[in-house]
């Protein structure tokens, strides 16, 4: 047996298809993208740095009068260690691009790529042992 199909009292009526606005010129302080990402990663050779997403970057240098803005705001932010999923959020740019980006940077050696400390999931016998026979000398 099936359930009964619930019906509407007034039927649904497609409302009128909205009229597309003319392209307004963008200000430069709207907030939006002004420029295509490729333009934003330059000239992509093929060759990129081999980055994960956990990779930390860290600055090496203060930003050269020649930076894009986009260099320029990751050197800023690359003060302390980041990684480049971090980076690819707070500069809003696909990690696409990021890695194009940062092997850019890479190559003229402004930024380091690291790879993130791993901590060990157990810590050695040995040690627990050793802290162990100290607590009992206690």
């Amino acid at each position: 047996m099936t359930p009964p199909q619930r019906q509407r009292r007034y039927p649904r009526e497609e409302p009128p298809p909205k009229p597309t606005p003319a392209p307004a010129k963008e200000k430069e302080g709207d907030g939006k993208q002004p420029e295509r990402l490729y333009v934003v990663a330059g000239s992509d050779d093929g060759e990129r740095a081999d980055l994960d997403l956990v990779t930390l970057i860290v600055a090496n240098a203060e930003p050269p009068p020649s930076a894009t803005p986009e260099q320029t705001a990751l050197l800023r932010l690359t003060i302390t260690p980041l990684s480049v999923a971090e980076l690819s959020a707070y500069l809003n740019l696909p990690y696409s691009v990021m890695t194009v980006l940062i092997t850019e940077m890479l190559t003229a050696q402004l930024v380091t790529a690291r790879a993130p400390i791993v901590r060990q999931a157990l810590p050695d016998r040995s040690l627990l042992e050793a802290v162990m026979h100290g607590l009992q000398r206690l």
